[in-house]
């Protein structure tokens, strides 16, 4: 549910804060005073593509902000909780745009792109306009409407299930027949290449200590000298006269160790100087088994550069680094293997595609079924209602053929149109081709009066549909959209009087100049000011008379409410 709308710098309105109640809420004014701004409003802080133009003149960026009750909304809260964006119930949308045309969009308080805000947008409100008719049009919506009202969520959910499951099998199928048809030839030449790879020792660890072995026989003589050099430093031979490293720290450490009790430094100094010791004989060991395994033979060296000269020519010639070459081993290998058994597995793939499609088209005919059954009990509501908005004796079809020769898809094997005619004795034909926009309008607010109570809870916004009506159907019109209400929220832009007086709420739109500019702003009305609004609508100016009338409205309203 929608609770506030906050706009600045946007179009003609400075600054506006509008609170908004549960219920019905009516939106009048003059014409001009700023009422289609809320919805278009609304309508950016939902994903619209948005446009310099829609900064207030002087301004440098047009800000919007909308806060939601996502408590009653579970899909709103799903996504929210997916998306890393939840706080406690809250769904607050915020964008700016700037005078460069660049706009930026916020999901509580975090930055989010232009398709994240279309996507929660969507769930949490529903804009219709007097282009209603583009909208239901689209196969897409029509079968929205249609299964979201309906009781068949196990059926839709089979048919998800077992369409994945033949779209998986046919998508290895298809993979299979391009990675086995291989010519004699081919085959030949995997095999030939498969051959020249496995003469080597692939493996990462042995690339690598390749490698190292390599730079350790370039080095020769230098490093066996290194080696030697060191190990004498460290530890001299007994004809020297110098004992050596470890014979120094053993020297000193005798010379110390009575003054040990003295000092805690000389104690710290002693242990320092007992590890030194240890790790300068780890290190004469390591130095010495090092030097005794070095193999500095020249047929060695010519040994492991002739097989790195190998490994760097298949490297290239497959175009990869040499570490990767185990990796084309494997996956020729797989190739070659999945040529030589192909048919068997094509045939285990075949079958069980043909299996997965049976399953599918039973669950598309189950899904089927149970759609009819609702397809015609919701035409048949929605034909009731049209019946209220003066058009008695129209007819509304939600017309379903299952067409189990298609290819499959995650709705099923259902084709859906919607037909209509608006006067009786008119054959039914597609709701684009027959009806005028007054009466797709009226036919729209039948179709979500119909489906009301039966999917989550939105915010509906009504933008003049009830444009081009007057009399008893504008009076059925108001009474539709407060019962449309009742499964949350409803906001309606109107002129007819006889649909503001239906209405839970009015908020009064005017625009007036001020410090020469002009300013747009909204009130809650009380039932005083209801009745002078209502009086203005009715006869474009308020008198005893027109007063007398709205009264006599409003009276009949909550009578019948």
């Amino acid at each position: 549910m929608l609770n506030h709308l906050h706009i600045r710098n946007f179009a003609i309105v400075p600054t506006l804060d509008l609170d908004i109640r549960e219920g019905f809420t009516a939106i009048t004014g003059e014409t001009g005073a700023g009422k289609s701004i809320l919805v278009d409003a609304l309508g950016l802080l939902l994903g619209e593509r948005s446009d310099a133009s829609w900064v207030r003149s002087g301004a440098e960026r047009a800000e919007l902000t909308a806060e939601f009750s996502v408590t009653d909304n579970k899909a709103a809260q799903e996504w929210l909780d997916e998306a890393e964006l939840s706080a406690d119930g809250c769904c607050l949308l915020r964008r700016t745009i700037n005078t460069n045309g660049r706009s930026r969009a916020f999901i509580n308080g975090s930055p989010v792109t232009l398709a994240q805000i279309q996507s929660i947008g969507h769930l949490l409100v529903e804009i219709h306009g007097q282009n209603e008719h583009l909208r239901l049009a689209k196969t897409a919506e029509q079968f929205r409407l249609l299964d979201g009202s309906g009781n068949y969520l196990k059926e839709i959910a089979r048919v998800k299930t077992t369409f994945t499951n033949w779209q998986q099998t046919a998508q290895q199928l298809d993979n299979l027949e391009a990675e086995s048809f291989l010519s004699a030839a081919d085959l030949e030449f995997l095999n030939f290449q498969l051959a020249e790879l496995q003469q080597h020792d692939l493996g990462a660890d042995s690339v690598i200590a390749l490698q190292t072995e390599h730079d350790r026989l370039a080095a020769g003589g230098a490093l066996l000298d290194a080696l030697t050099l060191s190990i004498e430093l460290l530890e001299p031979e007994a004809s020297i006269d110098n004992g050596g490293i470890n014979a120094d720290i053993n020297t000193t450490l005798g010379q110390l160790q009575e003054f040990i009790p003295l000092d805690t430094d000389i104690g710290e100094a002693c242990q320092m100087l007992q590890e030194a010791a240890v790790n300068c004989g780890e290190a004469i060991n390591s130095l010495r088994a090092t030097r005794d395994r070095i193999d500095l033979s020249p047929s060695r060296f010519e040994s492991v550069v002739k097989t790195l000269d190998q490994l760097h020519d298949l490297a290239r010639k497959h175009r990869v680094r040499m570490d990767e070459l185990e990796a084309v081993q494997d996956n020729l290998l797989i190739r070659i293997e999945n040529a030589g058994g192909s048919e068997q597995r094509r045939s285990k793939l075949q079958a069980d595609l043909e299996t997965y499609l049976s399953d599918y088209r039973t669950a598309a005919q189950n899904l089927h079924k149970k759609r009819q059954q609702h397809a015609t009990e919701l035409s048949n509501r929605v034909i009731e209602l049209m019946a209220e908005l003066g058009m008695a004796g129209g007819a509304f079809e939600l017309a379903l053929k299952l067409n189990p020769q298609t290819n499959p898809s995650p709705r099923g094997d259902d084709e859906l149109q919607i037909n209509i005619s608006a006067n009786p004795g008119l054959p039914p034909g597609p709701l684009n081709k027959i009806a005028s926009g007054g009466e797709l309008s009226r036919i729209s607010l039948a179709i979500k009066v119909s489906v009301a109570g039966r999917g989550e809870s939105v915010t509906q916004i009504f933008d003049e549909v009830d444009a081009g009506i007057g009399g008893d159907t504008a009076n059925a019109v108001g009474r539709l959209m407060k019962r449309l209400s009742g499964n949350g929220q409803a906001l309606c832009v109107t002129h007819l009087a006889q649909v503001a007086v239906c209405a839970t709420h009015q908020l009064q739109v005017r625009k007036f100049s001020a410090d020469e500019t002009t300013v747009v702003e909204t009130s809650l009305l009380d039932n005083d000011e209801r009745v002078d609004e209502i009086a203005r609508m009715l006869s474009g100016k308020i008198s005893e008379q027109s007063r007398a009338h709205a009264l006599e409205l409003l009276r009949a309203a909550n009578t019948a409410s």
